[in-house]
């Protein structure tokens, strides 16, 4: 039969079942059908933090959202078009974020009575479709019994019937490929490769997928095929790439740009474990990982291994920083190069595993014992990781440092197409190795004598000299007791405590010398108001801005990456305008941190229940701004002609 195809330049699928159900496999492979299509995506895995979460229930679902479009997107969507609800739970537990009109596939299999009082229900709500009561009469219900016909189709390979059932993503997986006309040949590329030596898995999975295709192509269920053209994109070679897998490529670009091996010290912790994962592939970039006992031993191998020339990294959570802030501290007495890899989860303590939050950023300034001050980076998009990453590097070579790089769960576990970077467009890191005796002493009876001082200053960094053990007359110990200034000998003065106090911090100010200009978003140059922002809000901020000036408003809009030292000048910014926005997923720790260095009123917008901010919530709290610095009425529902009136 002959289907309608329909244009539209933006979806948002959000799939959802039980955590064993597949659902961030299935929304993994639509989204790489996506990234081969070239349409430009963002995604938001949603899962629990068990490992096998209770069957059927709202605390076990698991949900995978892509958002992919014809053009530049800035984050996974604020609410799905299209929810395939695989049981009860899935759909009570999602149901609340679907826009009037949203379309929703549900697999009738599961909707049995004993699965419908798991999930809360009194009646099968399917039961009632077309009713005067339904309660999902505001949506368009397609029931599918996908795990039925699932079975159906995989009969021939002999499963049992529960191995047969597993196939059911797959089967929606087809259906949804048929709607949206995404490529089918690189997933049946991927279940070759997935389930090459189980013969049968593999065809079962390989047919109920191409199943769920003609499923979609011959029933009279689905009248409507939908088309997202690919966006136009920079030239370039592209990849669909997660956060944590373009922060271990950062690191590895770190290791070649500066000539250092790299070695990674870490105990496993969600969200970051994946780095260690990532990074235990690649020995052949000069890359050695430890899976330590503990969190401490994990950074105290790191510095071990900075001390002896390498460029030494640990990877944690928020938890894992707690249990390693002793270790930072001795990194910041030693002076030396240090990537500590912070990937935000809910918290405190234990918290929420698997669920996003920023608000470790006044632990990584200030979570450790004495005036111990460390630069902080904070990429702002999963791709962009990569970047935050080497610069983390740059800064932590060329001024013999630690450096906090803060990244999120939502960033570690989403993913958008990545631009593959030219090799010639890296920079060049260079560890400046000491190689010779640094310092001329003169003894009281005028012998000069050639020592090496390992805590002389670069005058330029305030760096000191970085000397790998070994290296013949440039013997020299370090250690947590501080040290006197040049030689590096224990010292308990209390003037040169004051001094070498001071000369750390100057070291870590000095770095705001090499940062460039901060761009501003403010394409009127009228705007009385500034959004600000850090690490993850940069999709919501930028997505809720946008809708601000599609209605007819100027706002301004300021994103930072290095949180300490913040740029030189941002404090000429702030004072540009005259109401400053800051949205975190925090309870204002950026608001407090410019309140009390510029003296700025910045209003916090702030949100810590474990998911991204939405757009349009932030969208209305800056129109409120907005209305209140130039006196008029802010409707974001009105078209730009009418905002004007």
């Amino acid at each position: 039969m002959s289907k309608q195809v329909k244009q539209l330049d933006r979806v948002i699928i959000r799939f959802a079942g039980d955590s064993g159900d597949g659902m961030q496999l299935t929304g993994d492979r639509f989204t790489q059908e996506s990234a081969v299509f070239g349409n430009d995506l963002v995604t938001l895995p949603n899962f629990p933090a068990e490992i096998r979460a209770p069957q059927g229930t709202l605390p076990g679902v698991s949900s995978f959202q892509v958002h992919f479009a014809d053009h530049d997107i800035l984050t996974a969507g604020d609410a799905p078009d299209v929810l395939v609800a695989m049981n009860p739970a899935a759909l009570k537990a999602n149901l609340g974020d679907l826009p009037k009109g949203a379309t929703i596939i549900v697999d009738t299999h599961d909707f049995t009575a004993r699965n419908l009082t798991k999930a809360g229900y009194d009646a099968n709500p399917l039961d009632l479709l077309g009713d005067a009561n339904d309660p999902l009469g505001e949506f368009q219900v397609q029931p599918v019994d996908l795990t039925g016909m699932t079975v159906e189709a995989v009969k021939e390979f002999g499963l049992s019937r529960k191995d047969a059932a597993r196939a059911k993503n797959m089967f929606a997986l087809g259906l949804l490929s048929w709607m949206y006309g995404r490529p089918t040949d690189p997933t049946v590329t991927f279940l070759e490769k997935r389930f090459a030596k189980v013969a049968d898995i593999r065809d079962a999975n390989i047919t109920a997928f191409k199943a769920g295709w003609n499923f979609g192509e011959t029933t009279e269920m689905f009248v409507v095929q939908y088309e997202i053209k690919p966006a136009r994109m920079a030239p370039g070679t592209y990849r669909n790439i997660t956060g944590n897998l373009a922060l271990s490529y950062g690191l590895i670009a770190g290791g070649v740009q500066s000539g250092l091996p790299v070695f990674l010290g870490s105990y496993p912790i969600t969200p970051a474990s994946d780095i260690l994962h990532e990074l235990s592939k690649h020995k052949a970039f000069g890359v050695t990982t430890l899976q330590a006992e503990d969190e401490i031993a994990g950074i105290g191998a790191a510095i071990g291994a900075s001390f002896a020339g390498s460029l030494g990294v640990t990877t944690t959570s928020g938890p894992g920083i707690a249990l390693k802030s002793e270790a930072i501290g001795l990194a910041v007495m030693t002076e030396l190069p240090l990537i500590v890899v912070d990937v935000q989860r809910g918290g405190p303590s234990t918290g929420l595993p698997t669920k996003t939050e920023q608000a470790d950023l006044l632990q990584a300034m200030f979570g450790r014992n004495g005036e111990a001050p460390v630069p902080i980076v904070a990429p702002q998009s999963p791709g962009d990781c990569f970047d935050a990453a080497l610069e983390a590097c740059r800064i932590a070579v060329t001024y013999r440092t630690p450096v906090m790089l803060l990244s999120d769960g939502y960033l570690a576990n989403g993913s958008e197409p990545w631009r593959i970077p030219e090799i010639v467009d890296l920079p060049t890191i260079d560890p400046n190795f000491a190689t010779e005796r640094n310092k001329t002493v003169v003894a009281k009876d005028g012998t000069e004598t050639e020592e090496y001082w390992p805590y002389l200053r670069d005058e330029e960094t305030l760096a000191r000299p970085w000397a790998i053990p070994g290296t013949a007359g440039l013997e020299h110990r370090i250690g947590g007791i501080e040290k006197a200034d040049g030689t590096g000998n224990i010292s308990y003065d209390p003037a040169n405590h004051d001094f070498m106090v001071r000369t750390r911090q100057a070291k870590v100010d000095r770095i705001a010398e090499s940062l460039p200009p901060l761009e501003v978003d403010d394409p009127s140059g009228e705007a009385k108001v500034l959004v600000i922002g850090w690490g993850s809000t940069y999709g919501p901020i930028g997505a809720g801005v946008r809708r601000v000036r599609k209605a007819g408003f100027n706002v301004a809009q300021v994103h930072l990456r290095h949180l300490n030292p913040f740029p030189k000048d941002l404090g000429d910014i702030l004072k540009r305008y005259d109401k400053v926005l800051c949205p975190e997923m925090n309870l204002g720790q950026l608001s407090l941190l410019l309140r009390g260095k510029y003296l700025v009123d910045a209003i916090g917008y702030n949100q810590v229940n474990g998911m991204p901010i939405k757009a349009a919530a932030l969208a209305e709290a800056i129109g409120g701004l907005v209305a209140d610095a130039e006196g008029v009425t802010v409707d974001l529902t009105a078209t730009p002609q009418e905002a004007a009136q």
